[in-house]
């Protein structure tokens, strides 16, 4: 896996539902390194940290490869690296290979895969399609949020070092699937309960599956 663009915001403002809502999804690609602190990507806007930013979702990536797909759905949008909201586009990218807990070194960070991405309202307004929502869930192709165990900078270029591989063994991809699929793999939720790289708002949806 390497690192493709390195990607960041400014606030954005606008209406939903009567209101006004701040956002920091519209990200563009810099010209220099990023740096990962543990809480979140510095220089970053985070408008909402009750759903982003914070030790368990310190950075987002999203995989190059998935772009082709969201271009042909979506070939009228101004597209450009960080379209999906993602701090770190990364070639080879692959939900189904990496799992909740794999430790890798990129340039001077040191980060922990955590969860999933769960599409909202403001990745919507940004595509400007209410359908998008939906495909997004169906693709699965979620991309995964990061913890940083180690703070620095990343550059483009810098590929990722496998430094140990999670005994949980629950892909992204399927942590994804089990979120919104009808019959719930309770092995998988049972094996997240335990685990010290979900947070505990995941923790609490997983329970009420359980249930």
């Amino acid at each position: 896996m390497k690192i493709i663009s390195t990607n960041i915001a400014k606030p954005k403002t606008f209406t939903w539902q009567g209101k006004e809502v701040t956002t920091g999804i519209y990200k563009t690609p810099t010209d220099v390194p990023i740096y990962l602190d543990k809480e979140d990507v510095k220089g970053d806007i985070v408008a909402d940290r009750r759903v982003h930013g914070g030790e368990f979702k310190a950075c987002y990536l999203f995989s190059f490869n998935q772009y082709p797909y969201w271009r042909h759905l979506y070939p009228n949008l101004d597209w450009t690296y960080g379209m999906l909201g993602e701090n770190l586009t990364v070639e080879d990218l692959d939900e189904k290979s990496i799992c909740v807990g794999d430790i890798f070194k990129i340039g001077e960070a040191i980060v922990q895969i955590t969860i999933p991405r769960e599409p909202c309202f403001k990745f919507a307004h940004k595509f400007k399609s209410d359908d998008v929502i939906q495909q997004f869930i169906e693709r699965g192709h979620s991309g995964t949020y990061v913890r940083v165990l180690q703070e620095g900078e990343v550059k483009v270029g810098d590929t990722f070092q496998l430094i140990e591989k999670s005994k949980e063994d629950i892909s992204i991809f399927d942590f994804f699937g089990l979120l919104f699929a009808k019959d719930k793999n309770m092995s998988h939720i049972n094996v997240l309960l335990q685990s010290e790289n979900v947070p505990e708002r995941h923790k609490k949806r997983l329970r009420f599956f359980s249930r």
